[in-house]
């Protein structure tokens, strides 16, 4: 098992040390460290899918807000008379 040493503020330490006096203090920091290592790995991913996105949408194509509501009251009211729940 590897041992790694950082310098913290001496109340953040103290506060560490109070809060979890009867814990095993190596375990709790070794599962913050592996949240944070997830954590950036999930930011990496999802930075690194904004950047596909972004990088394809000057081909993606063009459509009007106009067409964008159009269709979507024509799916409403499909999903609507499939239900029954139409408008009367």
């Amino acid at each position: 098992m590897g041992t790694m040493n950082f310098s913290i503020p001496d109340d953040i330490k103290n506060d560490f040390n109070r809060m979890f006096a009867h814990e095993n203090k190596s375990a709790l920091v070794a599962e913050l460290l592996r949240e944070a290592v997830d954590k950036a790995r999930r930011k990496q991913q999802s930075d690194a899918a904004i950047d596909r996105i972004l990088a394809r949408l000057p081909q993606a194509p063009r459509t009007s807000t106009a067409d964008i509501l159009k269709t979507r009251d024509e799916l409403r009211a499909e999903s609507d008379d499939a239900h029954g729940t139409a408008a009367r």
